[in-house]
């Protein structure tokens, strides 16, 4: 869900913060004897404590504890909004602003966009000058342009080159490229092609852990140790997250599998600081006769999710 990364110490500071903000505020309603706002901002002081749990802990997908925090940033504003008209509608720059920060550029637009109507059913907001409105959507725009910038840029970037992102493997596109044209050419010269799929299960680990580094130094050792322990003309590329595809040109299946059994062996002796041994699990998967490219396709992606279940 999250198209861009945040690494998880300035996400660590970002929950801690709002926890202090959030547990101050309600503690100033407090003494100024609001009670009757004081429900929202304990309540969400709450869900901001489990949010920094979740985030610290193993187990939880990245996007849970970020949507928890940008839900407890709208309940706070909707509340201020509904209890007190007089506030000025300045604040509304504050979920704006949060929802770009937390959630990809097309859930970002198309919340501010949706909810921007909702927005003027609250007095304060209706009541104010047509510059907010302008405001609103000057503000939603500017914080769209970067984001979409770095989009485009990434997108070309992409296209112009076929290493991926993190580590020196092929990106799918390009492997799914590659491998087909080695496909079409051991189906014409009547050769033999494997394809080895390797699971590298402590990828998300390292990154929840010990933070997006960690997961780059991972990546980088299994490339590494792969390319170094392999053909020139064999083709390394990276399939999914924690998935790899290592496309071995003419080669049996006994041959793919002694290849299988090097590799199992020199990974499991690379040993990183953060992450300890390096845990990989291989498997082979040769196409059939008569099997078209697009099923050879799916049966690799069923064979890494099925890798990823063990």
């Amino acid at each position: 869900m999250i198209e861009y990364h945040i690494s998880k110490r300035l996400m660590t500071l970002a929950y801690g913060a709002s926890i202090v903000l959030m547990a101050g505020y309600a503690l100033w309603l407090y003494a100024m004897g609001d009670y009757r706002e004081l429900l929202i901002p304990t309540f969400t002081t709450l869900l901001l404590i489990s949010a920094l749990l979740m985030h610290i802990g193993q187990g939880f997908k990245i996007f849970l504890p970020r949507i928890v925090l940008l839900g407890c940033t709208y309940a706070a504003v909707i509340g201020s909004f509904y209890y007190n008209p007089q506030v000025s509608p300045i604040w509304l720059g504050l979920p704006i602003t949060a929802a770009f920060l937390l959630l990809p550029l097309w859930a970002a637009l198309l919340i501010n966009i949706a909810g921007g109507p909702l927005w003027w059913l609250f007095p304060s907001i209706a009541a104010a000058p047509t510059a907010i409105i302008v405001g609103y959507i000057a503000l939603t725009l500017l914080l769209a342009l970067p984001r979409w910038e770095h989009a485009r840029r990434r997108a070309l970037l992409r296209a112009t080159d076929p290493n991926d992102n993190d580590c020196s493997a092929y990106h799918i596109d390009t492997l799914k490229e590659r491998l087909q044209s080695e496909f079409q050419r051991a189906a014409m010269l009547n050769q033999q092609l494997a394809v080895l799929v390797l699971h590298l299960p402590q990828s998300d680990m390292a990154e929840e852990q010990f933070g997006y580094r960690a997961k780059t130094a991972l990546l980088s050792a299994l490339c590494s140790e792969v390319n170094s322990r392999c053909r020139d003309h064999d083709v390394l590329g990276r399939a999914d997250n924690t998935i790899f595809w290592l496309v071995l040109p003419n080669t049996t299946e006994s041959g793919a599998l002694l290849v299988r059994e090097r590799l199992q062996r020199a990974l499991s002796q690379c040993v990183l600081v953060e992450t300890g041994r390096l845990e990989v699990r291989i498997a082979a998967c040769l196409p059939s006769r008569r099997e078209n490219f697009e099923s050879y396709i799916k049966r690799l992606e069923a064979r890494g999710y099925a890798l990823a279940r063990v």
